[in-house]
């Protein structure tokens, strides 16, 4: 259960917009803002620890270079800026990326730092070359995939070494996979997307969560949507021109449904979901790693999912077993992220004032996990952007 007096994270002066974990310094929080700062929290201590002024305008998102956590990327803008933990008191960055044409809505570093991808709202995903000591004809004889999401209702699957998608995965089309679709009235927008860690592979694949804005949580295997496209390709240079005029005539929902290979799970308000938009998805550092997916919603609640239990009971689990879990609020979630601690494991932000929760999962999840909503100092509160 929630605690009656709530901690409360006191640092931002306005709508916090974003919030990182470091994996290897557990406790370690960061969190940018409408302020245009970045602040450092350490769950040991009562208040910030330190505050740093990126920019004059509202910071969308931050993210760490990957296996180097003293090197942090936030975006404010169109600008995509690094800096160096250690130097936290020199506002000089140490590079600036300015590629994107519209505002820049989330980034993210690949496991090996080699990449850095920056969506904006023009619906552009820019790919940044972190190593330019490699040479160019080594990336092009190999594949380079990502993965975006946007307010077209569509994930692209990315092979941007050569700059078009492998497959684009429409959710405005009609579901024929048989599962349960979110609310009629609202569109399947993309609102954020989340993948496993690298060392979360093993246990879960090569998957992929989406968070849709008719409050369905999709669950979709990138690897055996990959394999079914590449088998597909394969047969069809085989059967000629005559297979290739026959799928020019197939419907776009047929298309849809024969591509999808690995059955998708729709995490849904059938299993005690969300009833308005998702607005943020994330896999578990605590406990098992990667073996729940939370999720926050417009609906003001969050939602903890055993999504491997799921898989393994080929859904026809009940929706108690899946979703041991939900976070009732008072406020709709812009962001959230977990942490590798055995406590204070789970953090919030909101539109409103900051304070955090201790739940006690034990019985359900095997272990005691906290959660934090990251507030403003001040009572107002600013609507966030669009995530």
């Amino acid at each position: 259960m929630a605690e009656t007096n709530p901690r409360r994270l006191k640092g931002h002066k306005a709508t916090a917009t974003c919030c990182i974990a470091s994996r290897h310094t557990p406790g370690l929080l960061l969190t940018t803002a409408e302020d245009g700062c970045v602040c450092w929290f350490d769950m040991r201590c009562k208040d910030v620890v330190h505050t740093m002024e990126v920019a004059n305008e509202p910071l969308s998102s931050i993210c760490f270079k990957s296996g180097n956590e003293n090197v942090i990327y936030v975006s404010s803008g169109k600008e995509v800026k690094s800096f160096d933990v250690h130097l936290a008191n020199e506002l000089k960055p140490l590079e600036t990326y300015d590629y994107n044409k519209e505002e820049i809505n989330q980034i993210a570093c690949n496991h090996k730092s080699s990449f850095l991808a920056a969506a904006d709202d023009g619906g552009d995903v820019k790919i940044n070359f972190m190593h330019l000591h490699y040479r160019v004809e080594s990336f092009l004889r190999r594949k380079m995939n990502s993965v975006s999401g946007g307010l077209d209702s569509k994930l692209v699957m990315w092979d941007f070494s050569k700059g078009r998608p492998h497959k684009i995965v429409d959710f405005a089309l009609h579901d024929n996979n048989g599962g349960n679709t979110g609310q009629c009235f609202n569109p399947a927008f993309i609102h954020a997307i989340a993948v496993p860690d690298i060392d979360m592979l093993d246990k879960s694949g090569k998957i992929c969560t989406v968070a849709r804005g008719d409050g369905v949580v999709d669950v979709i295997d990138i690897e055996s949507e990959l394999a079914v496209i590449k088998s597909k390709t394969s047969t069809g240079s085989q059967r000629g021109s005559q297979n290739r005029s026959k799928n020019k005539s197939r419907t776009p929902d047929a298309e849809n449904s024969e591509q999808n290979g690995r059955k998708r799970l729709h995490l849904d308000y059938t299993l005690g979901g969300h009833t308005a938009a998702v607005s943020c998805v994330a896999f578990s550092l605590f406990g098992g790693r990667g073996k729940f997916i939370v999720s926050g919603g417009n609906d003001k609640s969050v939602k903890v999912w055993d999504w491997s239990r799921y898989l393994d009971t080929e859904q026809t689990t009940s929706s108690t077993n899946v979703l041991p879990f939900n976070i009732n609020l008072t406020k709709k979630v812009n962001w959230l992220c977990t942490t590798p601690t055995e406590s204070e494991n789970l953090v919030i932000t909101d539109d409103r004032l900051r304070k955090s929760f201790h739940l006690n999962l034990e019985v359900l999840l095997d272990v005691n996990v906290k959660f934090a909503e990251v507030i403003t100092d001040t009572v107002a509160a600013w609507p966030a952007n669009d995530l």
